[in-house]
């Protein structure tokens, strides 16, 4: 059967999307209660209180509490990672796919701050191949900022080691995620004070 002829995909039914949209409800309640409390801190029965699903029913949308915490941390993971090439594939001079890529980091972390503290506080508790495929995608989530930074030195007549470009972006990320800890302070003069700060960190 050619493309042209293949047929559509069947719509999703009334029943599934609702289905989707309480998995969605889960995931967030789940990540906000590690934030505030540790994996360790929270029953499976504490998130499905949260969202009004008795605990036994929790069971129809995941088997565990550690499935949760994979599903969380490998989503962000591959949101990073893909969302950061698309930045790069979009063009422009090494300099503009810096920023765009910095203010695509930011918006994760002031959307998602809750994200950043169970990534950071419990990576470990995850399964070995979650943890695998987090680990993975972090790591090539950090060659593409790598990658545009050296070709941004290289414009400036700088040529800047891999290593070090590696140090950078990690600094950078430090910076970066530090953000859902730091006092109050108005959202959007937040977002710009970061995106100075990341940028200096970058080309210090």
């Amino acid at each position: 059967m050619s493309p042209d002829t293949a047929p559509s995909p069947r719509p999703a039914t009334r029943r599934e999307l609702a289905k989707a949209e309480r998995r969605i409800e889960i995931l967030e309640a789940a990540a906000s209660q590690f934030a505030q409390r540790g994996y360790n801190g929270v029953r499976l029965e504490d998130i499905g209180a949260a969202v009004g699903i008795s605990g036994p029913a929790m069971y129809r949308h995941f088997e565990s509490k550690s499935e949760l915490l994979d599903t969380i941390l490998v989503d962000v993971s591959e949101r990073l990672y893909e969302g950061g090439a698309a930045a790069a594939a979009e063009g422009g001079t090494p300099e503009e796919i810096l920023q765009r890529l910095i203010v695509f980091h930011i918006e994760v972390l002031v959307t998602r701050p809750d994200l950043i503290s169970v990534q950071d506080r419990d990576l470990w508790s995850l399964s070995d191949a979650a943890r695998h495929r987090v680990r993975s995608l972090q790591r090539r989530y950090v060659e593409v900022w790598v990658r545009v930074l050296r070709e941004h030195a290289a414009g400036r007549g700088i040529e800047l080691e891999t290593i070090e470009a590696r140090v950078r972006v990690h600094a950078t990320f430090g910076l970066l995620n530090s953000s859902p800890r730091l006092p109050a302070f108005s959202r959007d003069r937040l977002h710009e004070l970061l995106v100075r700060m990341a940028m200096g960190a970058l080309d210090a």
